[in-house]
C-alpha cells in the first residue's frame, strides 16, 4: 500500500482500491468503482483522477502519477 497527502486528503492505494481520509472522514473507493467513474483501467488512472473523485474543488500540483507507477 502507498500512501499520498495531498491538502485535506490522504489516500492510500493498493490493488484493490483507494483508502481515502477526506476532511476527516475515512472511506473506501473500490477498484471497480473508480474504473467506472474515470473511464479508465486503474493501473492508468491518476492521483488526480482520484482526488478529483474525492474534492470538489481540489488544487492539483505536480505532474500527476498512474496507479501503476504508484504501487511499482
Amino acid at each position: 500500500m502507498r500512501t499520498l497527502i495531498r491538502d485535506m486528503t490522504t489516500m492510500s492505494f493498493d490493488e484493490e482500491g483507494v483508502d481515502a481520509v477526506y476532511a476527516g472522514t475515512e472511506f473506501r473507493l473500490e477498484k471497480e468503482m473508480i474504473e467506472d467513474a474515470t473511464e479508465k483501467p486503474y493501473p492508468d488512472v491518476t492521483d488526480h483522477d482520484v482526488i478529483k473523485l474525492i474534492e470538489p474543488n481540489p488544487s492539483l500540483s505536480g505532474e500527476p502519477r498512474r496507479i501503476a507507477d504508484i504501487l511499482d
